[in-house]
């Protein structure tokens, strides 16, 4: 949003903030966030009071509770598009580096709650969890880290930014909380393959990321158990798992009605990490289906949003040239790949038609007639509508 404000929109001199962020912001972009702060509050009202009442609390205490840091987050959120994307980033690397520090002082100071995982500072009226500070800014951090590398003179980002994710991805593992470890690895992962990662790299990394896994799943029990009960076939009825696939069917298109749901009333976790399945069982697989569609606006849109303000008229959209791997398999294996991705382009281009157009790859496999290519060329051009192609000097990968 900070960009939407300081974009390609024309800034006249002396123009007030407030008129300037209006003009400038995303409607469409800012509805949906406020439709899905609403949808929160309402999933809340449903999801929440069993575990009041457990709590020998109000009804609503912990909607209350949403509302307000929920408002306070949007204040923020305006204030922060409202900002220079310098500001911001200097805002985002003195929060990086405070949630850092106290993620690393978590095991001296932290608790646990007794969920046997010291992931919280308690506060007496609240409890604080770093890492879930820690990530906006590690992305902010990493980005800029990322971008920095790649211009003239400009420091090792990468490694620096890869060195923060180990430590980060370690002092995580330590809580222990793996599934915030793996996001972070995985957020690390995305802006590195984006920044232009050789793919020799992202093969030695997602390497590293299986001896891990295998490692934490021979040490932890708490680990294997959830690996386990998510592999296997049979899902045991009486785990999280088992009661929101059964909340899910039962909520069926429709849901079982308003207040109706039951698995709020077994699931310790309904009004946070499985308010879907809340969601799923009283108002049914539409109201899911619309919370996916408001997340896919926001996204779509600032994608876009942000190719025009970096002055992209028309992208043309092809397969990546370190990814077409016409050296791995047999030319039936390139012509399946090469068909695959060019579809892929074209439903892109399809889908906007106004940003992108489609590029295609040939089916080359080293030692193979040049003229095989050809069926895949003119069905790219004839029906694809394919401006270009991608053409590989060397199908061999420097094996020739």
């Amino acid at each position: 949003m900070t960009e939407m404000v300081y974009g390609t929109v024309p800034v006249r001199s002396g123009d007030p903030v407030l008129p300037r962020w209006w003009r400038t912001i995303d409607k469409w972009t800012m509805s949906c966030i406020l439709i899905l702060f609403a949808i929160g509050l309402l999933l809340g009202l449903a999801s929440s009071p069993p575990l009041a009442a457990k709590n020998g609390l109000e009804p609503f205490h912990y909607v209350i509770r949403q509302a307000i840091f929920g408002g306070m987050a949007m204040i923020v959120m305006f204030a922060v598009s409202m900002m220079s994307p310098t500001m911001v980033r200097r805002l985002a690397v003195l929060g990086f580096l405070g949630a850092f520090v106290a993620l690393a002082f978590l095991p001296i100071f932290g608790t646990d709650f007794g969920k046997g995982a010291t992931r919280w500072y308690s506060l007496g009226f609240a409890s604080v969890q770093p890492a879930e500070f820690l990530k906006p800014g590690f992305v902010v951090m990493t980005a800029w880290l990322l971008a920095a590398s790649q211009q003239l003179g400009g420091p090792p980002g990468k490694t620096y930014s890869f060195v923060l994710t180990v430590m980060i991805v370690l002092m995580l593992a330590v809580q222990p909380d793996f599934g915030q470890a793996a996001l972070i690895l995985f957020a690390w992962g995305v802006m590195y393959f984006v920044a232009g990662a050789p793919m020799t790299i992202l093969i030695i990394l997602a390497g590293l990321v299986v001896l891990g896994g295998s490692f934490a799943y021979a040490n932890s029990e708490h680990f294997a158990r959830r690996i386990d009960g998510f592999l296997s076939p049979d899902l045991d009825p009486t785990t999280q798992l088992g009661y929101a696939t059964d909340a899910i069917r039962e909520g069926g298109f429709f849901g079982v009605g308003v207040g109706e749901g039951q698995v709020k009333w077994s699931l310790p976790d309904a009004h946070a990490d499985f308010i879907i399945a809340v969601a799923a069982e009283e108002y049914g697989l539409i109201c899911v289906l619309v919370i996916i569609a408001l997340y896919t606006v926001i996204v779509v849109r600032s994608l876009l949003r942000l190719m025009k303000e970096r002055g992209s008229d028309i992208t043309l959209f092809s397969p990546r040239a370190s990814f077409m791997a016409h050296h791995i398999g047999d030319f039936n294996v390139s012509s399946t790949w090469a068909a695959i991705c060019n579809e892929l382009c074209f439903r892109v281009s399809e889908l906007f038609p106004d940003h992108f157009v489609p590029v295609a790859m040939l089916p080359q496999s080293p030692g193979v007639d040049p003229a095989t290519c050809i069926p895949e060329l003119e069905k790219c051009v004839n029906e694809y509508g394919a401006v270009g192609i991608n053409l590989n000097p060397d199908p061999s990968g420097g094996h020739w």
